[in-house]
């Protein structure tokens, strides 16, 4: 295990434009506050950071949406975000938010020092500008095609499709978000970081020295951008929500957000320090302590290429130790998306399962998307939920605690003699929290998380085999042995499950009363310390750590995924542009009559097609539908419909179809009739 060091753990900056979903929590908060829940445990000197962007070009643009300012959008999401990261448990040392007046002044210095250092280069280029608004257009306020990959909603910063980064100009067909106007060019001033001036920097420090210690995802993005060849990359912009560019001249400019953002990282360490007597100089400049930075994917440009260059041009910041980015999290097959709702919402989750944040934690843990993009389905966190924490964790905790309270009043019992099955269970024991140790330190939290349901595994099987139920009516002085033994794996369990499951921990170390223990064992001791409960100890009675996820539950979360995906499918529908101009001649030329469905039955190896037999008052004749995925034959039979009789007729799979049953669409795209059933309208009767 890692001796004890000086640690700043950074988790990225989420915007303040909406609410935090499950895909933040697997993909960046859960595994830092795993990471930093770790080090502190094994006596590390941790700096866990983390603080709301309240700049992005999202902001303003949700405001705009919503009809107020964005300073009530970044308040309102600010406070959501924060909560929700303290109801499921991630430990920040300090969460600050990039409005904050240290912010400001920090992103300025940072930017002034730069300027003063001239490590920025001036130039005057063409920018999109909306003729309509007035104004330039910063990344999120311009869509179009993407050159690399065809999509065409990608942002002017980035193609969300594909991941590329953008410029605004890059972009094929754009369009204003703002007017839905065509943009113009329009000369401005901007700074520009030259990132192709720290080209040999990057290859030499991560290129070269990191290429066997850093996730290959993140590796070969990294090789993928130098490879194809760095550009400078402007540092500020024309918009007026941010913080203002700190030197002459750049009235009306605002530092970009990609480079304000990161510096949040230095004012929020800042911030926690102040409060509490610290220096925060050792956590940034200090070549000794690690720096690590939990990310997203989307962010790897920004945190392996960016930041770093801004941090060597600056000169006296350390720079980072490792970017343990993870790939993205689907939900239900569908890739999470904010706009469409389509997420498990945080605040929404404890609505639903109140108190189970850590089964939450736990699921996501199990599948996290460390090396590919993964799918979280309803199905897989009950199965997570009912077949392992249940199961394994739960029955374990709840048999040594039921068992102990029933034979001895909740009192640890002095062991006898230990046989060579307690021996070796407790070498086992003793092994985990180091194997746990590694797979945290390596960055592999689904490996970590394994291997802590190993430890109740390691508890239920020696339970099992030892009987210790049918023991105590032959052997008294044996069953006390085996239930000592399976009290230590308890407490150890108790320690060791903190990173993962930090509510759970707490519930357990409350029933085995660490309170009253003379001293607490650490992560380290484990391995090490004979007696982590001592006899004689008094514990407290049993509370299910668990409970099971009924199927009722399940289809309830599908259902309003499916509610979500209908309103979606309605909102997006597209209405059919009006068809050419039709003459008063050409519309007399159509014989449209009320006819009556007397037969109807499946058109045999067709998923969707019917044949009727329809009484059009004329004759009775067969007309083959396509509605079979909307009605069964036998519904329809007796319906009144509208028929167009004077169709040419078509054969469709060797049946000549004599007509046309005329339908619409409801926006949840169910086929309807246009129903002419009516008293007194015969088959026949013409509709003019």
């Amino acid at each position: 295990m890692s001796t004890t060091g000086r640690y700043t753990i950074t988790a990225a900056l989420p915007y303040t434009n909406g609410p935090i979903h499950i895909g933040h929590l697997a993909g960046v908060y859960i595994p830092a506050d795993i990471y930093s829940r770790f080090l502190r445990m094994t006596g590390n000197d941790v700096a866990f950071i983390c603080g709301s962007d309240e700049h992005g070009a999202a902001i303003p643009m949700r405001a705009r949406k919503e009809g107020v300012s964005p300073q009530v959008i970044i308040d309102k999401y600010h406070t959501i975000i924060k909560k929700s990261f303290e109801d499921f448990g991630i430990l920040f040392d300090n969460y600050s938010r990039t409005s904050a007046p240290i912010h400001h002044e920090t992103a300025s210095e940072f930017f002034k020092k730069l300027y003063d250092d001239g490590k920025f280069i001036e130039e005057t280029s063409e920018q999109l500008y909306d003729p309509e608004a007035d104004q330039f257009l910063a990344d999120r306020f311009v869509v179009g095609t993407c050159p690399k990959c065809g999509h065409e909603e990608a942002y002017g910063d980035q193609c969300e499709n594909c991941g590329s980064s953008l410029n605004a100009t890059d972009l094929i067909n754009p369009k204003s978000t703002i007017s839905g106007a065509q943009p113009i060019l329009k000369q401005t001033k901007h700074w520009f970081l030259p990132l192709d001036q720290y080209e040999s920097f990057l290859r030499e420090w991560v290129l070269d020295g990191h290429k066997k210690d850093w996730k290959t995802n993140v590796y070969g993005q990294i090789k993928s951008w130098v490879d194809d060849g760095l550009r400078p990359r402007a540092v500020t912009r024309d918009l007026d929500w941010g913080i203002p560019v700190p030197v002459a001249g750049a009235e009306g400019k605002v530092l970009y957000v990609w480079f304000d953002a990161p510096i949040g990282y230095i004012s929020s360490t800042k911030e926690w320090a102040e409060r509490e007597g610290k220096d925060w100089k050792p956590y940034w400049k200090d070549k000794n302590t690690k720096l690590v930075h939990f990310i997203g994917k989307d962010n790897i440009v920004f945190h392996c290429i960016i930041f770093p260059s801004m941090l060597k041009a600056e000169g006296s910041y350390i720079l980072p130790e490792n970017v343990p980015a993870n790939e993205f999290l689907n939900l239900e097959g569908n890739k999470l998306s904010t706009s469409k709702n389509w997420a498990v919402w945080l605040h929404e989750y404890l609505d639903e399962f109140p108190d189970q944040q850590d089964v939450l934690r736990y699921a996501l843990t199990a599948n996290a998307p460390e090396t590919k993009d993964n799918d979280f389905t309803w199905k897989d966190f009950q199965a997570r939920n009912n077949n392992e924490l249940v199961a394994i964790f739960g029955n374990f905790i709840n048999r040594v605690v039921v068992l102990t309270n029933k034979y001895y009043g909740g009192v640890v019992p002095s062991p006898g003699t230990f046989s060579e099955v307690d021996e070796q269970t407790l070498a086992e024991l003793k092994a985990y929290p180091a194997v746990i140790a590694s797979s945290i330190e390596r960055y592999r939290f689904r490996e970590a998380s394994q291997e802590l349901l190993n430890v109740a595994r390691l508890g239920n099987k020696y339970l099992a085999d030892e009987e210790p139920w049918k023991l105590i009516k032959t052997d008294e002085e044996r069953t006390k042995t085996i239930m000592y033994v399976a009290l230590q794996i308890a407490s150890a369990l108790a320690i060791v499950s903190e990173p993962f499951l930090p509510f759970t921990s707490g519930k357990l170390k409350s029933i085995l009363s660490f309170s009253k223990l003379d001293q607490q064992t650490t992560w380290n001791e484990i391995a090490t310390k004979e007696v982590l409960l001592p006899a004689g100890h008094q514990i407290e009675k049993g509370e299910l750590l668990f409970s099971k996820i009924e199927d009722t539950e399940i289809q309830k979360q599908l259902d309003k995924l499916e509610a979500t995906k209908k309103a979606n499918e309605a909102e997006n529908k597209v209405v059919e542009p009006q068809k050419d101009t039709a003459t008063f001649d050409d519309f007399t030329k159509l014989d449209i009559r009320v006819g009556t469905i007397i037969e109807a039955e499946k058109m045999p190896k067709a998923k969707k097609l019917l044949v009727l037999k329809v009484d059009t008052g004329i004759n009775t004749r067969t007309i083959v539908s396509g509605i079979a995925e909307h009605f069964s034959p036998e519904e329809i039979v007796g319906k009144k419909v509208t028929v167009l009789v004077n169709l040419s007729p078509r054969a469709l799979r060797g049946v000549e179809s004599e007509g046309m049953i005329l339908m619409t669409e409801t926006p949840e795209g169910k086929l309807v009739f246009l129903n002419p059933d009516e008293d007194g309208v015969n088959p026949g009767a013409v509709i003019s």
